[in-house]
């Protein structure tokens, strides 16, 4: 192992002055380009050029959903650049602050994960820091994780995608990883779990992949229109299967149809583990359809795009909208209060007859009266503000029914609520933005985000009451592998 990080502490020394006493100093390492010049430009200014011309000429696909993942070439750029810059125009804009670089090595045999240690990269356009903490986290997170500097240090795979991404992002850091061709289906497994717990929406992963290498332009196209169809099934033992009978064919000066394959299948399975994930197939040349290039011995180029929504269902409503909604508990309360009886609603608002979930709190004198929600229900949001508001007031066990003689000095809130989403760990949960579900078998508790900030809690109070005031468990179980998370928003409203 090769460690790039150095630190000096300097020695207590009556001689010194206070300034040097006990000071630390570190010097930032920097891995070089390995190939420019020879996959890309090295001047700045041709370089940044030649990949503005790639883009404009790249067609902008329609893609519906945020694209959280991308297989994407890394030849030379005359032969490959076009093919990229499908896929990096695809995340134009979009705001990713992490780029998960996964690749196999062209020059060494590895086994397991070899992360990067320098602190930053160097290209012609500029400097690109590491995510250092990402690479301590997954360290931690599996032991298949190891670091060496010298591995990555001729690869060029990882490297010629990286002036694209400084191209069409604004600032992000860089993780860059190199996997071995010999991973075992449980190696990978706990590869993509990894690397899925700190996947979130600012998170973009690249596996770099050429396709088929060396056989005749015909014979290119035969066997790469294979595996991009199995690519886009979305499963990794039709690709593996598909990648094996075309080996089994014998096809003349076909070396490989994947370079690296066990990238494809991490980028492939991290996409498996999220909700309604789609792929799309970008674009496809290979060399032999270049004015230069040798039908006789050809490469093929494929980039895809791997899209999910991660992000929790964002809606708004008006004011009017709002207003019908207080309306409604109220009435619901008070009708419910003096009469015992449910009241009937007639909404024509399409989004008031959606099934969003709810929470109801009531509040008199500014304390809680009660408080009572519903997720994802099977009827619209009109039909359970009205029951939620009902149940908050008389079936909250916490407190007495609501009597008439209160109902002048209750107030009502409301929280809409989105899907519940599941996360993988708890570091993506966002303080005031979310609120969180935990559940542990039997057991479960729920507060809203407004719980965080009216009380000005911390992330470690505000989880640890939940467990422990709202679930009936430990007061730290929520850093626990065996119990469940799932967070939410809200508009909030009263």
């Amino acid at each position: 192992m090769v460690i790039f990080n150095f630190s000096y502490n300097n020695r207590r020394n009556e001689t010194m002055n206070n300034q040097e006493q006990n000071k630390e100093q570190k010097e930032k390492t920097v891995r070089e380009p390995a190939v420019e010049g020879q996959f890309y430009p090295e001047n700045k200014e041709e370089l940044a050029q030649m990949i503005s011309q790639f883009l404009n000429e790249a067609e902008l696909l329609e893609i519906k959903k945020p694209v959280r993942a991308l297989i994407m070439p890394h030849a030379g750029y005359v032969y490959s650049g076009g093919v990229a810059a499908y896929g990096f125009k695809a995340i134009q804009g979009q705001d990713i602050k992490k780029v998960i670089l996964i690749g196999c090595s062209h020059n060494f045999h590895l086994n397991g994960v070899i992360i990067d240690g320098n602190d930053a990269w160097q290209t012609p356009l500029g400097q690109v820091d590491l995510d250092i903490g990402l690479q301590d986290a997954l360290i931690k997170e599996s032991s298949l994780f190891k670091v060496d500097s010298s591995t990555h240090k001729p690869e060029h795979s990882l490297e010629v995608e990286v002036p694209f991404l400084q191209t069409v992002l604004k600032k992000f850091k860089l993780l860059p990883i190199l996997i071995g061709h010999e991973l075992s289906e449980n190696d990978l497994e706990e590869i993509s779990n990894a690397l899925s717990k700190y996947t979130d929406d600012k998170t973009l992963i690249i596996a770099s992949s050429d396709m088929s290498h060396y056989p005749s332009y015909e014979k290119a196209n035969y066997a790469d229109k294979k595996v991009i169809d199995a690519i886009l099934t979305g499963k990794i033992t039709n690709l593996q299967n598909t990648i094996s009978k075309l080996e089994k064919e014998n096809i003349d000066n076909l070396n490989t149809c994947l370079c690296a394959q066990k990238a494809v299948e991490a980028v492939i399975k991290i996409a498996g583990k999220m909700d309604n994930s789609e792929i799309k197939f970008l674009k496809y040349v290979n060399s032999g359809d270049l004015d230069f290039g040798d039908p006789l011995r050809v490469v093929g180029y494929s980039s895809f795009a791997f899209m999910w929504d991660n992000k929790d269902s964002a809606f708004e409503l008006n004011f009017e909208q709002k207003n019908k909604l207080l309306e409604i508990a109220r009435a619901s309360v008070e009708k419910y209060v003096k009469e015992e009886k449910m009241s009937d609603f007639e909404i024509e608002d399409s989004l008031l007859n959606e099934n969003l979930g709810a929470f109801v709190t009531l509040k008199k004198n500014g304390q809680l009266r009660g408080c009572i929600g519903r997720f994802e229900p099977d009827i619209p949001l009109s039909q359970v503000v009205s029951q939620m508001a009902i149940s908050a007031a008389v079936q909250d066990s916490r407190f007495t029914p609501v009597q008439a003689d209160e109902l002048n000095d209750l107030e009502y809130e409301i929280s809409v609520l989105s899907p519940l989403r599941k996360i993988n760990d708890w570091r993506q949960i966002e303080l005031g933005k979310h609120g969180v579900q935990i559940r542990q078998g039997l057991y479960s508790g729920v507060f809203l985000p407004q719980v965080a900030t009216e009380n000005n809690w911390d992330l470690d109070k505000f989880m640890g009451e939940l467990c422990s005031q709202k679930a009936g468990l430990s007061w730290d179980c929520w850093k626990n592998d065996d119990v469940d998370l799932y967070v939410f928003t809200a508009e909030v409203f009263h």
